[in-house]
C-alpha cells in the first residue's frame, strides 16, 4: 500500500516538474545574452588588435577604443 502511494506522488511530481513548472521564456534568455556580451569583467579574454594574442582585460592596454597586449602594439598601431 505504502509502495503504491509513494509511486502516485512520484509520478505526480514528475509530470509537475515536466509540464506545470514554469520554464524562462526565450525572450528573457535573449535579453539577459545581449547584457552579458556588453558587459566586459576583468578576467574576459580579449584579442590584440594587431598581433592577435588574447590577454585577460585587467592586463590589456586600452587605446583609441582597441585593446593591445602591449606597450609594442600600441606604438606598431600608431
Amino acid at each position: 500500500m505504502i509502495l503504491k502511494l509513494l509511486l502516485v506522488i512520484a509520478v505526480i511530481g514528475i509530470v509537475y516538474f515536466i509540464f506545470i513548472k514554469k520554464k524562462p521564456s526565450v525572450t528573457q534568455k535573449a535579453a539577459k545574452n545581449t547584457n552579458k556580451k556588453d558587459d566586459i569583467k576583468a578576467d574576459d579574454m580579449i584579442e590584440c588588435s594587431t598581433c592577435g594574442v588574447y590577454s585577460e582585460v585587467s592586463e590589456s592596454l586600452l587605446s583609441n577604443a582597441k585593446y593591445y597586449c602591449s606597450k609594442e602594439c600600441v606604438d606598431e598601431a600608431s
